[in-house]
């Protein structure tokens, strides 16, 4: 366990170049008596590994010196493999770097690793993609890809719900997230950062001589998770209180976004007389409502709020008046 530690120190101040000993402690889940311990057995065993004293210091590498530890474990191995999405990585731009580095990675395996990593490719397919929708157009990937490298500000073209519907943005894009096969760009405002989906982008131009720079810290993923959070609670709005047969309770995770399968299970009560349990879900509006819980079918019974009751009501006599009338010809 040491060993494999010392190394992980050794290849975070090789990659990331100079590290704190609490930056190095966090990222390794160890507490800095620990670090301080490690980097002592590195230098001690010839590793040119140094502290900066100040502010600004920390541990870091000589200038120069590279690592020859070229070792993989067979977990490693297949990790890596799979690890690699040929799909996002071609919309990146990226599909033969993706190729040709897999190659060198087999090279460089020994025999029985190099083997495993075949058969992963015959036993394992990644697909991002979405169930039941087309993949989305996305003809300024590319540049925006470019400008989130670059980091160079980008002005767009963008096509939003509300009006007016197509607006001009100058955008500083900080990064791109893969989600259900869409592409999103997470970039700066001068009011705050926002989340624009690539395909709705009509136009896009790089500004060359506009670099701009990162906010400190700014972390992509934690972003990301706490927008998902923040994007539930702006839609579900308002609550619906309802009864769903057993059958259908269990299966609302096929038929229901994530967010509404689960309140339902954590909501329900014991089952009624008639084996019915009562759930209370989160909803947007009492439309939108209204379309979810027709595809439940007469396995769902609305008994709250009375307005979308009522809107139920209103849309399932309009379906019966339809189809109790003979066909139009």
């Amino acid at each position: 366990m040491r060993a494999s530690r010392l190394l992980s120190v050794l290849l975070l101040l090789q990659t990331r170049g100079r590290m704190t000993a609490r930056q190095l402690a966090d990222e390794l889940e160890v507490s800095v008596r620990t670090v301080y311990r490690d980097v002592e057995s590195l230098a001690a065993a010839g590793v040119p590994v140094y502290g900066d004293p100040g502010h600004d210091g920390g541990y870091r590498l000589v200038d120069g010196f590279r690592t020859r530890l070229t070792g993989l474990t067979r977990d490693e191995a297949e990790a890596l493999f799979l690890s690699g999405l040929p799909g996002p990585a071609a919309d990146l731009g990226l599909g033969t770097v993706l190729a040709t580095a897999q190659l060198k990675l087999r090279a460089a395996l020994p025999d029985e690793l190099r083997d495993r990593s075949g058969e992963i490719r015959q036993r394992f397919h990644l697909d991002t993609a979405g169930w039941y929708a087309e993949a989305d157009a996305t003809p300024q990937l590319a540049a925006v890809t470019d400008a989130v490298w670059r980091q160079r500000r980008v002005r767009v073209r963008y096509r939003r719900w509300k009006a007016p519907q197509e607006v001009t943005r100058t955008l500083e894009p900080y990064g791109l997230v893969l989600k259900s096969g869409r592409w999103y760009l997470v970039a700066g405002r001068p009011d705050a950062v926002r989340t624009y989906r690539v395909s709705h982008i009509l136009r896009a131009r790089v500004l060359e001589e506009d670099r701009f720079d990162r906010p400190d810290g700014f972390d992509l993923a934690a972003h990301w998770r706490s927008y998902l959070r923040e994007f539930d609670a702006r839609r579900h709005q308002g609550q619906a209180v309802v009864r769903l047969s057993p059958r259908l309770l269990e299966r609302l995770p096929d038929l229901v976004e994530p967010a509404v399968a689960r309140a339902a299970r954590d909501s329900a009560g014991p089952p009624g007389p008639d084996g019915r349990v009562r759930v209370v879900v989160p909803v947007e509006t009492a439309g939108h409502a209204v379309g979810m819980l027709l595809r439940l079918g007469a396995g769902a019974e609305v008994v709250a709020p009375d307005e979308l009751r009522e809107l139920m009501a209103r849309t399932v006599a309009a379906l019966a008046d339809t189809y109790l009338r003979p066909p139009s010809l």
